[in-house]
C-alpha cells in the first residue's frame, strides 16, 4: 500500500473550548485513528482556535492548505463541520 501524506486541520470553536482542549484532543484522536488504518504520514498540524462564522480570516487554515498544495498533500479534518457549515465556502475549499 502507497504511503499517503496529510496535513490535518483541527478547529476549536471558543476560546474556553480551546483552553480546556475540549474537542481538540476528540478531533486529533479521530484525525489519529483513521491514519493509522493505513501507511500514512502526518506532515503538519495546523490548529485553529476560534468561531466558524469569522470565516473570512482563518490564518491556520490557510496554512493547512498551503502546506497541503506544496507538499502534494491532501488535508485532513475529523468533522467536515470544522471546516465551516456554510456549504458555499466549504465548496470554494475543494478547488
Amino acid at each position: 500500500m502507497a504511503v499517503g501524506r496529510f496535513v490535518s486541520y483541527l478547529r476549536v470553536s471558543t476560546q474556553r473550548q480551546g483552553q480546556s482542549g475540549l474537542g481538540l484532543e476528540a478531533q486529533r484522536q479521530a484525525v489519529e485513528d483513521w491514519l493509522n488504518g493505513g501507511e500514512h504520514e502526518l506532515l503538519y498540524e495546523f490548529i485553529e482556535k476560534e468561531t466558524g462564522t469569522r470565516k473570512r480570516h482563518r490564518p491556520e487554515l490557510e496554512g493547512a492548505l498551503s502546506a497541503a498544495r506544496r507538499n502534494k498533500a491532501t488535508l485532513i479534518v475529523a468533522k467536515l463541520d470544522r471546516l465551516g457549515r456554510d456549504v458555499q465556502f466549504v465548496s470554494t475549499l475543494l478547488n
